[in-house]
């Protein structure tokens, strides 16, 4: 919690809020989904059957209608839960590397052209169909960017200046095929990778009304009436325990439909939906269970019961994961696409946001932040140290080497030194006050009062034990300086609807200080790790309303320019202003799966890949 879409705003269990080196993997061999998960030899096949997943610790879904709003946009909404039931144009397919795999997708492989310094983008779909037998046509893409164009204000990967915004032309040709012209000339890889990504067709024979008992009409071809569409399709969402019986749910083109909810805990069944025909293969299993646990440690018990079939191993319980193979699982590690930090919150209303728009006292905070000791102590060496805006794994040509090494090294004399230096008296184990108001050399800086003080509130998510460790240490640690962090806790949902931009008119986000959404991630980027969504001015993904001209100039130029130097000043320069608290990058998840579980690929996106999963006796 994926420019529109840069990635995924906020994380699961090793999973993102939320791009990776798919571009780079373009010509490169790959591990093939398909040819991963086709059973080898059908001897000890078992015909259908159910598997059950377990989800992060504190994270249930929560928005099924394709079209996510920000409050919303976890990994668990937009990689996990949405992809059973509706399908974006593309399949991206994961293994070691990304690339779209033109078989599995919807849509035949795009063409790109400049006309008259104008890229346009030309997509013909292939003829599948939804579950209610009516075909797939560009009828249900333009209602989605019917829908979008009229609501983009209520969409999580809206970037200012990005899409839909930047399409100044729509063209259905016919029924397969449509066209879209952009403002200018754009790099091929972000749009295909972060804003063609996002293009979902959505069912507009039975969707198109304002109310239940409307019948079906054309009221998303103007403004006034997309606006009703999506507002009743966004009420229907928010009805969480109609999930399994509300009919528009149950029109899909995905491989499954939702059968049962539960509104209370999230626990989730889907069953193969009988009329899928593809993309993809049709589902070995008859049911998935997606089952959510309220901490580490039930979740752990679950998979010492083996009462889950795909499961994964908490940090702390890694010393047991021989018990878990001899109780028939396979352990598997899984590196997700994703960066790690915490946003600060620019605009908030409590009196600190003159305090953290100062760069000398981000520096302080990320000389307090020890990342070799959490990746060594508490994630027991399955963390990567990064200190930047680009994922630091997997490995791939988008990140400037520089990211892997800290510009401010953890150190709290320097921290010590650069609060003194501007200002500030520091008082260690007591709270460190400005006694040198104004602005220039050896003053606190702009909109600091005498006797300010450095203490912040941190909310970060709660039932995940590595965390709540790294935040206590995090503490610990900055008290020492006179840094107070007082430290709260709320569910993982709570958290991501809390950390949110700062609306003026209503106040909603404007109260939060410090935030961490990391579960253990805190976004997972899709294929193009440029950072338009998270740090470029006024994007609504963009928690703590960090803004910087320059810092919009240089991720401008990664959506238009071609090589790498684009990516590589970007990155320089946010690694060097620190938007955000550069954290330790853990695994995506240590997995254990049951051996009798088959066509299981785990790659960076995280996606599930559920068609291609089968039992064996």
């Amino acid at each position: 919690m994926v420019d529109a879409v840069d990635g995924i705003k906020r994380t699961l269990r090793g999973r993102g809020r939320s791009g990776l080196i798919g571009v780079l993997a373009l010509a490169a061999v790959v591990l093939s989904a398909c040819s991963a998960a086709t059973p080898a030899t059908t001897a000890h096949v078992v015909k259908g059957g159910t598997v059950s997943y377990a989800l992060p610790a504190g994270n249930t879904p929560n928005y099924i209608f394709p079209l996510t709003p920000t409050q919303d946009a976890s990994v668990l909404n937009l990689a996990y839960f949405q992809p059973l039931f509706y399908q974006t144009l593309y399949y991206y397919q994961t293994g070691a590397h990304i690339k779209v795999d033109p078989a599995l997708s919807l849509a035949e492989p795009a063409k790109f052209s400049v006309v008259n310094g104008h890229t346009v983008v030309t997509i013909t779909l292939k003829n599948y169909r939804w579950s209610d037998g009516q075909p797939i046509t560009t009828r249900d893409i333009q209602f989605w960017m019917n829908l979008l164009d009229a609501n983009y204000a209520n969409w999580y990967a809206f970037v200012p200046g990005a899409f839909p915004s930047n399409v100044i032309k729509q063209d259905y040709i016919n029924a397969h095929t449509f066209s879209l012209t952009f403002n200018g000339v754009y790099n091929n890889l972000w749009l295909l990778y972060n804003e063609i990504l996002q293009i979902t067709p959505i069912p507009q024979q039975a969707w198109d009304k304002t109310s239940a008992g409307q019948a079906v009409g054309n009221y998303d071809m103007t403004p006034a009436g997309a606006r009703q569409v999506f507002k009743f399709l966004n009420a229907q969402s928010g009805q969480l325990a109609t999930y399994g019986t509300n009919p528009l749910w149950q029109v899909v083109d995905g491989p499954w439909k939702i059968s049962s909810f539960s509104a209370a805990t999230g626990y989730t069944t889907a069953v193969a939906s009988p009329s899928f025909r593809g993309p993809g293969p049709i589902p070995h299993l008859h049911e998935i269970v997606l089952q959510p646990f309220t901490s580490d440690t039930a979740e752990f018990n679950a998979l010492r019961a083996g009462t889950v079939d795909y499961g994964y191993v908490p940090i702390q319980d890694q010393s047991q994961v021989g018990l878990l193979r001899h109780n028939g699982y396979r352990i598997a590690p899984e590196t997700g696409w994703a960066t790690t930090f915490m946003p600060l919150n620019y605009t908030n209303r409590t009196g600190v946001a003159p305090i953290l728009k100062q760069l000398y006292v981000r520096q302080a905070l990320q000389h307090l932040i020890n990342q070799p000791q959490y990746i060594r102590d508490i994630f027991k060496g399955t963390a990567t140290a990064c200190y930047g805006p680009v994922p630091c794994a997997p490995a791939s040509q988008f990140l400037n080497p520089l990211e892997r090494q800290p510009l401010y090294a953890f150190s709290p004399p320097a921290a010590a030194q650069l609060l003194s230096s501007h200002g500030w008296t520091v008082r260690a184990n007591g709270t460190t006050t400005c006694t040198s108001p104004g602005t220039g050399a050896g003053h606190c800086g702009t909109g600091i009062a005498a006797g300010a003080q450095l203490s912040f509130t941190l909310l970060y998510d709660s039932g995940y034990l590595a965390l709540q460790q790294e935040m206590e240490a995090f503490k610990s640690t900055a008290s020492k300086v006179g840094v107070q962090i007082a430290l709260r806790t709320a569910p993982f949902n709570t958290v991501i609807g809390h950390v949110d931009p700062c609306n003026p008119a209503s106040g909603v986000g404007c109260h939060w200080e410090i935030g961490n959404w990391q579960n253990p991630d805190a976004w997972t980027y899709s294929p193009y790790p440029t950072g338009g969504q998270i740090l470029r001015c006024g994007s609504f993904a963009n928690s703590g309303n960090y803004c910087s001209t320059t810092g919009d100039r240089l991720i401008g130029a990664t959506h238009t320019a071609s090589g790498l130097t684009p990516m590589f000043q970007y990155q320089a320069y946010m690694r060097q202003q620190l938007p955000d608290l550069w954290l330790p990058s853990p695994i995506a998840q240590l997995s254990a799966i049951k051996t009798t579980l088959h066509g299981v690929v785990q790659g960076p996106l995280l996606y599930l890949n559920t068609p291609f999963w089968y039992l064996t006796k």
